[in-house]
């Protein structure tokens, strides 16, 4: 069997395959997020755990020998580890708001264009550069503590390995990776005043590192490779290889992702190219702060269950009857289609008669356009598809498909852990058919008619953005 381990931010998966690609079974255990004030911090030696944990259900639930493994996992945020590779402070994620003062700053003096221009990364305040830079001014033991500022996976794998610390081309491209050479850009360390701790920087591994597992979690000797990070893995996992083909990963995280071979760093600095395994070709990447979060958000707050989501979907109207939602209800603002660190969701339309089910599609319908822009800034020209939790609900991806205005190929299971099978397989010379692996189980057509009024609706949509983003920056 194949084994794909994702390590997400609140959910730790592992997945196994057989050769054609057909789910075997799944392990899953949740991890903590602490959150307070902005900060959002993760124990790294819990994440590592649960990571054992699934790994060793899995293999006992699947008997059969691990021909190799894949990792990928969250990206962004800052894991410090010293010199034995164990950590010296909580992670940071990369929803943490704390550095937001910041990217305030680099956007006001034109370090945030600047960077933009050089690398394609549009910072945020939850991305290395802002919490590497926040760190050295607030914590600087933390960092002088420290050998290595790593991606989560990157942890993972060496815990996994006992492999040198490294990190892929994908998570390295923000925001000190020049997209052009594959290298670290030392003038982008030097804007954030990077420069005295440009060694904690992991060596970028291109093409993506190799070992053999240490015994925890999978068998001894099994071989694994530290893949690219959760976003570019769903784009494998889904097919979307073709330049203009384009994902929607409708989780905790709403992402847009467009396969492109062109760099434009002209334009409104935001977003982020990602590089893949095949040099000059990126992934435009557009993801959007906050996806099913916001949906959760709002079910927790009304006492709506998960499971009456598709009834509410169905029994209210296209438009919620007059209640929007701005569904940008991260602690950090927003980071795609554009960078606001102040922007805040938004309800309108509301009054004694609305409805849980109002609410609710209102809800579906903010995050449905906030999609929408989000792929057009990416440049989708060709076919789209949809993974992550979202689409559990066949009635919010109807919605999606009418919203979006364009059918929707539906790839199902385990996306991101079978991304990172396949780029293990592509890495060690494991022929494995790519086109089966990632066949889509549904092709969803929008209506007609609720795309023509959901098309409306986007001009709204986007009319009343452009004064909230005014508003957040009074």
């Amino acid at each position: 069997m194949y084994v794909g381990i994702d390590v997400g931010t609140s959910v730790v998966k592992a997945a196994a395959f057989d050769a054609t690609g057909r789910q075997l079974a799944v392990e899953s255990r949740p991890v903590g997020l602490t959150l307070r004030d902005g900060v959002v911090e993760q124990d790294m030696e819990e994440v590592y755990g649960e990571v054992v944990a699934v790994l060793g259900a899995l293999t006992s639930a699947v008997t059969e020998p691990v021909e190799l493994a894949g990792l990928t996992g969250q990206g962004d945020g800052v894991w410090l580890v010293d010199d034995e590779g164990r950590p010296v402070r909580p992670a940071a994620s990369w929803m943490d708001g704390r550095a937001h003062e910041l990217v305030d700053r680099w956007l006001a003096d034109g370090t945030f264009e600047t960077v933009f221009r050089r690398t394609g990364s549009a910072m945020f305040p939850g991305c290395p550069g802002p919490l590497l830079a926040w760190l050295d001014g607030r914590e600087p033991e933390a960092l002088d503590a420290a050998t290595a500022a790593l991606y989560c996976k990157d942890m993972v794998f060496q815990w996994l390995t006992g492999a040198a610390a490294t990190t892929d081309v994908s998570d390295a491209s923000m925001p000190f990776l020049d997209p052009r050479t594959r290298t670290y850009d030392d003038r982008v360390v030097e804007l954030l005043g990077l420069t005295h701790r440009r060694g904690l920087l992991a060596p970028v591994s291109d093409p993506v590192a190799t070992a053999e597992a240490r015994g925890e979690g999978l068998p001894s000797g099994t071989r694994i490779a530290n893949g690219p990070y959760d976003l570019p893995a769903c784009a494998l996992g889904a097919g979307v290889t073709s330049p203009g083909d384009g994902l929607l990963i409708v989780g905790t995280c709403l992402a847009s992702l467009v396969a492109t071979t062109e760099l434009d760093l002209s334009g409104e600095p935001a977003g982020l190219y990602i590089s893949t395994d095949r040099p000059g070709h990126w992934l435009r990447a557009m993801p959007a702060m906050v996806g099913t979060a916001a949906l959760d958000w709002v079910l927790s707050t009304t006492g709506v269950r998960h499971e009456e989501v598709d009834g509410l979907l169905a029994g209210t109207p296209p438009g919620a009857h007059g209640v929007r939602v701005l569904p940008y209800f991260a602690p950090s603002g927003e980071r795609a289609p554009f960078v606001e660190p102040r922007l805040r969701a938004e309800l309108t339309g509301i009054s004694l008669e609305s409805t849980r089910g109002d609410l609710v599609r209102a809800t579906c319908e903010g995050i449905g356009y906030a999609a929408r822009h989000c792929l057009e800034a990416a440049g989708l020209t060709g076919s789209l598809a949809v993974c992550g939790g979202g689409t559990r609900s066949s009635a919010w991806t109807r919605l999606l498909a009418d919203v979006l205005g364009r059918p929707l190929r539906v790839v199902e299971g385990e996306v991101g852990a079978r991304g990172a099978v396949l780029a293990a397989a592509e890495r060690y010379g494991v022929g494995l058919d790519a086109v089966a692996w990632t066949k889509p189980t549904a092709v969803v057509e929008p209506d007609p008619e609720r795309a023509a009024f959901y098309t409306r609706g986007y001009a709204e949509h986007l009319d009343r953005l452009s004064q909230a983003r005014d508003r957040a920056r009074q």
